[in-house]
């Protein structure tokens, strides 16, 4: 299976996110913050990166570009969940390079579908 990255500074869904991940047999880290992401790719790279697209306190869309552009995300597949309410979020990570962009509350039903589908192949 896939080992897989979540950067989220929302413990809570991000737990449910690694238990989804988890049970379907995925290698799941959580990571709070650029620092941790960018230690946890340094020491094992992932093949997805799960970014948190929610909230405001980290700018998660530049985060990722910086760290694709350092290289550090590799061939890592890259999937971003946002609120529904915020849809220009999802054009920004779609326009940025993100796989895979998707609703929260779809990302709590599909999580391990989605992650799936993108390590297919």
């Amino acid at each position: 299976m896939a080992r897989v990255l979540v950067l989220t500074a929302d413990l809570l869904f991000g737990s449910n996110v690694q238990g989804t991940l988890a049970a379907a047999g995925h290698e799941v880290e959580l990571v709070a913050g650029e620092d941790a992401l960018r230690e946890a790719l340094i020491r094992s790279p992932g093949d997805v990166v799960i970014a948190d697209l929610t909230t405001e306190e980290l700018e998660r869309v530049q985060v990722v570009r910086e760290l694709r552009e350092e290289g550090l995300i590799g061939r890592a597949c890259v999937l971003g969940y946002y609120s529904h309410v915020e849809p220009g979020v999802r054009r920004l990570a779609e326009g940025d390079g993100f796989d895979l962009v998707v609703p929260r509350s779809r990302m709590a039903r599909e999580g391990a579908e989605l992650v799936a589908s993108l390590t297919r192949g």
